[in-house]
This record gives C-alpha cells, sequence and structure tokens, in this order.
C-alpha cells in the first residue's frame, strides 16, 4: 500500500519552478514501488483453499464401524470391489458401499478399489470421514485412453470416459488383484457380497446375469446386421444381453487373453462404421456375450432407472433379489430429491447418507 504524502501548505498551488520541481519529486516516489515489482518475475501460483475453509464435497452422516463376525476367519480370502469414482455419483457410491458393508458378515475382509478420472481430496476425504474403518484404495485413470475411441451414444452420461474404465480394470488394478467384483454407482447390495464373490466362473473370464430373453438385436445397428463379416460375430456362440454394471471378473484371465485390446479393436470399427448406439457396453457383448459364466438373476434387478431416454418408473422383477440396480437415465435420489420418486426408490432411501442443507428433525 502506497503512504499517502505527507501535509504541507502547498507550494505548488502558487505555481512556479519550486511547485514543478516537488511535483516531479512526489510523482518519482509515487510510482518507485510499481517500477521495483516490473522488474521482477511475476509469480503465478494455483489458488488452494485455505486450512479449515469448508469442502466443496457434499457432507454425510459417519456409518457406523463394520466389524466381522465370529465365524470370519483370518485365512478368508479379501473380497475386493471396483467401482468407478464421479462427483456426480458420490451419493449413489456412498449409498452403494454402506448397503454392502451392512449386508456382509465379513466386512472387514472387504476391500473398495476406486477409480477416478482426477485427483479428488474433497471426495477422498469425505468418503474416509463417512467409513473411517474403510479399506479403500485409490486409482487415476487416464481419460485420454478412450477419448478419441469413444463415439456419442444415445445418452451423454454414457460417453464419459471413466464410464470405460471398466475395460481397464486389469492395467489399473495391481497385479496381486487377481478377481474384481466391478460394481456401478447406482446399486444397493441386499445380500452378503461374498456369495458373489464365490460364484464359480468355470474358467470364464467374466461371469454375470444373463438375460436371454432379451432382444440380442437391439444393440447393434442395422449396419452392422447387414455385413456377412460383422454378422458372424457370434457363430458359434449363443449370445444372450448381460449388463457390465455388475460383474464378477477373473483379472488374470483377463490380462492373459489381451481383453483390453480387443475391446479397443471394436471401439475402433465403431468409430468407422457406427455399428452400435449404447456407450461401452456393446464392445463387452461383442468379446464376451455368449461365453460368460451365467450368474444367478438375483444378483442385478437392473433397469430400476427406467430407458436410457425417458427414466419412466418401473416395478421390480419377479423373484428373490441380492442387488437392486437403477441403470437407465433416473436415479433415485435425484427423484427423491424432487419429490416425484418412483416406488422402487424407496428401497435406495435407507442408504443414503447424505447430509441435506435443509433442517429436519434429524438436525
Amino acid at each position: 500500500m502506497i503512504a499517502p504524502p505527507p501535509r504541507f501548505s502547498s507550494p505548488i498551488a502558487g505555481g512556479g519552478p519550486m511547485a514543478l520541481l516537488l511535483l516531479l519529486l512526489l510523482l518519482l516516489l509515487a510510482i518507485q514501488p510499481f517500477a521495483s515489482l516490473a522488474a521482477s518475475p511475476i509469480r503465478v501460483d494455483v489458488i488452494r483453499r485455505a486450512s479449515g475453509a469448508p469442502s466443496t464435497a457434499p457432507a454425510f452422516r459417519e456409518a457406523a464401524a463394520f466389524r466381522n463376525a465370529d465365524d470370519c476367519s483370518p485365512a478368508r480370502r479379501r473380497v475386493d470391489i471396483a467401482m468407478t469414482l464421479d462427483a456426480n455419483y458420490l451419493r449413489g457410491t456412498m449409498a452403494a458401499v454402506f448397503s454392502i458393508l451392512q449386508h456382509t458378515s465379513c466386512p472387514e475382509d472387504v476391500s473398495f478399489h476406486l477409480i477416478a478420472a482426477r485427483s479428488e481430496p474433497d471426495i477422498l476425504g469425505t468418503i474416509r470421514s463417512t467409513f473411517p474403518f474403510l479399506d479403500l484404495r485409490l486409482y487415476r485413470f487416464d481419460s485420454g485412453r478412450v477419448r478419441g475411441r469413444i463415439s456419442r451414444s444415445i445418452r451423454q452420461a454414457l460417453d464419459q470416459p471413466l464410464n470405460y474404465a471398466r475395460i481397464y480394470l486389469a492395467d489399473i488394478l495391481p497385479p496381486e488383484v487377481s478377481r474384481i467384483i466391478y460394481l456401478d454407482s447406482d446399486v444397493i447390495v441386499v445380500d452378503d457380497i461374498r456369495s458373489l464373490w464365490n460364484v464359480d466362473l468355470d474358467e470364464k473370464v467374466v461371469g454375470a446375469p444373463e438375460y436371454c430373453h432379451a432382444n440380442f438385436a437391439k444393440y447393434f445397428t442395422d449396419a452392422f446386421w447387414a455385413d456377412p463379416a460383422l454378422a458372424r460375430t457370434f457363430e458359434g456362440r449363443r449370445p444372450c444381453y448381460f449388463n457390465t454394471g455388475v460383474m464378477v471378473m477373473d483379472v488374470q484371465r483377463w490380462r492373459s487373453g489381451g481383453y483390453t485390446r480387443v475391446v479397443e479393436d471394436w471401439m475402433a470399427v465403431q468409430k468407422q462404421r457406427r455399428i452400435y448406439h449404447l456407450g461401452s457396453l456393446p464392445p463387452f457383448l461383442l468379446v464376451l456375450a455368449g461365453n460368460i459364466k451365467a450368474v444367478d438373476h438375483r444378483w442385478n434387478q437392473h433397469g430400476l432407472g427406467g430407458d436410457n431416454l425417458e427414466g419412466r418408473c418401473r416395478s421390480l422383477h419377479p423373484g428373490p433379489i441380492s442387488l437392486l440396480h437403477w441403470s437407465g437415465k433416473g436415479k433415485p435420489w435425484l427423484r427423491l430429491d424432487s419429490r416425484k420418486p418412483c416406488a422402487v426408490d424407496h428401497l435406495w432411501a435407507p442408504y443414503d447418507l447424505y447430509k441435506s442443507s435443509s433442517p429436519s428433525l434429524e438436525d
């Protein structure tokens, strides 16, 4: 800050050479600090939030400490779960983690591998404060690896690079992880996750619920089926639809089989020929449909978010349920907040740890 000139009876007002000299002297003194600034190099720093400043991440209630039951012996194999970490879906991720811990007998044996497209210190801090005892590992996914391979799909959310991270799990995860359960962020688990973990893959690279009654042809364009070479892709296989939001993956077999490269090759065909419309799912179907381990349907009650365009309400399918999945456009936290929930959204609400800024009886 420049100090004001001292006050004195002004000879400037009277004019003359002395007044002009004093005026020049005052101007020189005033600009001197700026001259020294200009001579120094300008340093531009990243603006960082001061210690103690409020986080930009939403706030969540702290979950109870989940401890192993007496029958959880130290010799049990760890359950590894991979999920992507996106700020827009954080509320869903927190609910999914909470449901998994709440319904397994051995929560301390569950390790979460979270994959993010950028550094998210606020979000990571929020997760750790909500689940202080969580076995959590964070990995960075290089979005540039797929940015040139993504073609526009029917819904913008499906075009995000992080949606393709599941293709690269074998590259992202450390070598000691030989099997992984991959879960989308819009799921709730209402059964012991160990039952899904212990599925016998029968030497298949992926296990997931299959839906053979679905019209498999609709996942590919007319151009795909009209090309004899492309249409022969499924010869010798009985291809069925499966949802890639719930998968058990043999990571070692994926690595040794070079499946990442095979999926990428189909993505390259898509860029040239437009053979499908639906994000990261169709290349998985092209590579694996008809050659996966079929898992009980109870492990993916999918489609609760409605279709990918309208997101209209859907009811539950008949039969037992171990996992609820709000795949589709509608997400339960958004519909609940808008006070226009679907009936199935009330099944998600008990796992919501979000602390609303609006006053409530709980506060």
